[in-house]
């Protein structure tokens, strides 16, 4: 039952109550209308200690003759005027300082002994309390002859009031499980953070990011949670770093972050701030047990290493990489292990990582990350880039996603074969004729080969497979674009160097083809 109905109940056994006494001992005059009383509490504890900004407040009223219409309540502290509500609650949120501040709460309950008409102005107890409410139906904010309105009787004179001590909570900011730092990386990372209020987290107004230097940061808006940061200017040594928000090129902050040192270690720093001013403590990333080591791109060309192991793969193509035309590529080409130096939200870091350089040559073995693959390739070509792939593809298993669509996302291919039991040494890889390139040899023996037919508008034939295994028409090995832009073989070319030299010549044809070497 509730309180309303509670009180017409208790209103018709008190009228009763007044017929039956009447009979006995009739008044010489009527009673005049008993006041209302006013009660209320704060949800859901019973005492009052410092609070949040938002409170839940309940309250209630009692009338001895009659029944409650509504409240008039009103927050001192606020210089606000006293409003009119039928509930009885509310959600109030209230502004919060950089100091704990008291703010007074305060009710009174009306009751149903109006004069039976609308009144444009009211005062009850000495207070102004304006018009009389009413249900504006048609919202033209003007009381209308056929809109219902509440009939204010009288207002308790003693209103309910409360004391609320609101404690300011400063913000929490913690980084996300995701962001994890690899010991070095070049000047590109992604980081995310979550961040939370007592008050709110919309009362979370700026996030704050420092490199290496607190008292030098940049403010970015409340909301946001995650980043990358790249830097502008490479032919700098200490470049300022530009701010994507969620990792978008479409919505770069209009600050440059500073401070950042090449070939060195640094540190991020993050804080928040909420509209009372109040901070979180800057937290640090990586922490102080670990470094974040940025190195400077020393030329162009990045080696992409997709290998699960083998170091001495690593120094056959540095070695290669180090010789072409003459030495000249000597110190200005990078290596990036994509197995070992996982990066942070790599969908976004490695595609802004591979920006930074004209040209990228990606090798692996039979399982190659393409989930990055697809993600990066086209939108690296689009944005000026070139790339070469020397791979091949093992069958699918719960670890590694193996299909001809997941190959066209990234390759101009129509088909695909089974894969060839295995390669011998020894074995020919061949350019058609009128195609300039060297003739290759495999050095050892090579597993999960696989033949393409390419697109014949968007690829290039570049070198053929013909083996007695092949049966069909995919005898594709290795293709460039039609635009020149993206290489691919399907063999690990350090065990196709068995014409000692041939492979650096491939390597040279390639950049020169692509456009990287003149």
């Amino acid at each position: 039952m509730t309180k309303k109905i509670l009180n017409i109940v208790l209103l018709f056994g008190l009228t009763a109550a007044v017929i039956i006494g009447c009979k006995e001992n009739s008044p010489s005059e009527p009673m005049g209308n008993m006041l209302p009383e006013t009660s209320l509490a704060l949800f859901p504890d019973s005492t009052i200690a410092q609070q949040r900004s938002q409170l839940h407040v309940h309250w209630w009223g009692d009338d001895p003759d009659g029944f409650i219409v509504g409240f008039y309540f009103k927050w001192e502290g606020l210089d606000s005027a006293w409003q009119f509500t039928a509930s009885y609650d509310s959600l109030f949120s209230l502004p919060i300082g950089t100091v704990d501040t008291n703010y007074t709460f305060k009710v009174m309950a009306a009751d149903n002994a109006g004069n039976g008409k609308y009144d444009d102005s009211i005062t009850r107890n000495g207070i102004d309390l304006g018009a009389e409410p009413f249900i504006d139906s048609n919202g033209n904010g003007i009381r209308d002859e056929d809109e219902d309105y509440y009939d204010i009787g009288d207002v308790d004179p003693e209103p309910a009031s409360m004391n609320f001590p609101i404690k300011n909570s400063a913000p929490v900011v913690e980084w996300s499980d995701d962001t994890t730092l690899p010991e070095e990386s070049f000047p590109v990372m992604t980081i995310a953070w979550s961040a939370t209020d007592l008050d709110g987290d919309e009362t979370i107004t700026n996030i704050q990011i420092a490199l290496n230097d607190t008292s030098e940061f940049v403010s970015l808006e409340g909301g946001v949670r995650l980043i990358t940061i790249r830097a502008k200017d490479l032919d700098s040594d200490n470049p300022d770093m530009e701010i994507l928000i969620n990792g978008s090129d479409l919505r770069i902050w209009d600050e440059l972050l500073p401070n950042l040192k090449l070939n060195d270690n640094n540190r991020i720093y993050l804080r928040a701030v909420d509209m009372s001013g109040a901070v979180s403590p800057f937290i640090p990333l990586p922490d102080t047990t670990r470094e974040w080591f940025v190195k400077k791109p020393k030329g162009d060309i990045l080696i992409l290493d997709d290998y699960e192991s083998g170091a001495d793969i690593q120094d056959f193509y540095d070695e290669r990489f180090s010789s072409i035309f003459g030495g000249s590529y000597a110190g200005k080409f990078d290596s990036f292990d994509l197995e070992n130096d996982a990066l942070p939200y790599s969908n976004v870091t490695l595609y802004q990582t591979i920006k930074l350089f004209k040209f990228c040559f990606w090798y692996s073995d039979a399982t190659p990350d393409l989930t990055s693959a697809n993600l990066v390739t086209q939108k690296y070509i689009e944005n000026g880039g070139k790339i070469a792939f020397s791979m091949t593809f093992t069958d699918s298993s719960s670890s590694f996603d193996f299909s001809l669509p997941v190959l066209q996302n990234f390759l101009p291919i129509d088909d695909v074969s089974s894969p060839l039991s295995f390669m011998l040494p020894g074995a020919d890889v061949i350019p058609p004729d009128g195609v300039d390139y060297p003739r290759l040899k495999t050095s050892s023996t090579i597993g999960f080969v696989r033949t393409f037919k390419e697109n014949s508008i968007s690829a290039k034939k570049i070198y053929d497979l013909q083996s007695p295994q092949i049966s069909n028409e995919e005898t594709t090995i290795a293709f460039t674009d039609a635009s020149k832009n993206l290489f691919f073989i399907g063999l690990p070319l350090h065990q196709c160097d068995g014409n000692e030299g041939t492979v650096q010549t491939l390597i040279e044809k390639v950049l020169t083809e692509l456009g990287i070497a003149k």
